[in-house]
């Protein structure tokens, strides 16, 4: 689901410096893109190509997944290295073209035990949803740690999210009743195109086959029901998208990893609408990314790579950015 739009500014730290960065964050995540980052940190010539991008361009999980879309060798560093020397220009021109609009249905079991708890029917809103898969939490079957499966009304789903979960979770007893689903994004992605279902399979890091089946087992229901996804910037058409809800369902207006591409005063434009719209606002991001939720959030600690749930502006979880784990927030 990032990025809804490109960052506005350019990277702080170098190339290597970010490449860097991301190998010690990612030490257990992907070995093997863990040893292509800091191959790549080190290594100046690789570095300079990479710095032929736009800032906005160079960021890690873009460029690996330009070079595995283009068929990139999954082997050591030196294989690799090789190989992107060799196939440079046409890395640069789907890195240009492409964004990194990784669409991780598994983010659906961090909001359920928000979505389960609120009134329903649910009218869901989804801004920088990609090729819209967390439009449907109602279509997917759940498991939370040993506890008993959870499925849609109709039976279990092909779509099982498994998650490992701690602390007080308001663990849900039923999916919610969806009535409605849209979605905003600047380049929507129509996973029955299979050049997407390509760009979104080169997305997934090399280790993750249980992502991979999981992709393709979610794009085969949005595929059957395809959710209506309006191509813009969201600051235009969230208030647009949001009045054509059903006025007898609870809107609720959610995004993961989104708000990191946009500017500073574009994020507290957005934070400022997402609370004045009516119904309730759901957000998935990066601990400082989101206006206030940082604060609420105090000195309770998490994993580096954690993500923040909050339902309106109020931290409630930690969340594995690819929703492999949530750990719910006890009543301070």
């Amino acid at each position: 689901m990032e990025p809804l739009a490109d960052p506005g500014s350019a990277p702080t730290s170098s190339t290597a410096q970010q490449y860097r960065i991301f190998a010690e964050t990612e030490t257990g995540t992907s070995p093997r893109y863990r040893q292509w980052a800091l191959g790549v940190a080190d290594d100046a010539t690789v570095v300079s190509l990479i710095d032929r991008l736009p800032p906005r361009k160079r960021q890690v999980n873009l460029v690996f997944a330009s070079a595995r879309y283009l068929g990139a060798p999954i082997g050591h560093y030196s294989a690799f290295r090789d190989w992107m020397i060799s196939n440079w220009p046409a890395v640069e021109s789907v890195a240009l073209t492409h964004a990194t609009q990784t669409n991780e249905p598994a983010r659906c079991a961090m909001l359920l035990p928000l979505l389960a708890a609120l009134p329903g029917p649910l009218a869901l809103l989804e801004v920088g949803a990609s090729a819209g898969l967390c439009l449907f939490p109602d279509r997917y079957s759940y498991r939370y740690n040993e506890r008993e499966q959870l499925d849609p009304p109709d039976g279990p789903s092909d779509v099982l999210l498994e998650t490992r979960a701690s602390g007080p979770v308001p663990y849900p007893t039923s999916v919610p009743n969806v009535v409605w689903r849209a979605g905003i994004d600047l380049n929507p992605l129509d996973v029955a195109d299979p050049d997407t279902m390509a760009w979104l399979d080169a997305l997934i890091w090399p280790e993750h086959d249980d992502r991979r089946s999981r992709l393709r087992s979610a794009a085969r229901i949005a595929r059957h029901d395809p959710p209506r996804i309006v191509a813009g910037n969201l600051l235009d058409e969230l208030p647009v998208v949001a009045a054509s809800a059903p006025p007898d369902a609870t809107l609720v207006i959610f995004h993961t990893a989104v708000l990191a591409y946009l500017s500073a005063n574009e994020r507290s434009q957005f934070v400022h609408m997402a609370s004045t719209l009516p119904g309730h606002w759901i957000s998935n991001e990066g601990r400082t990314v989101t206006p206030g939720v940082a604060e609420r959030l105090g000195t309770r600690q998490s994993s580096t790579d954690d993500f923040v749930v909050a339902l309106d502006g109020t931290p409630v979880a930690f969340s594995q950015p690819h929703g492999r784990k949530l750990q719910w927030l006890g009543v301070r």
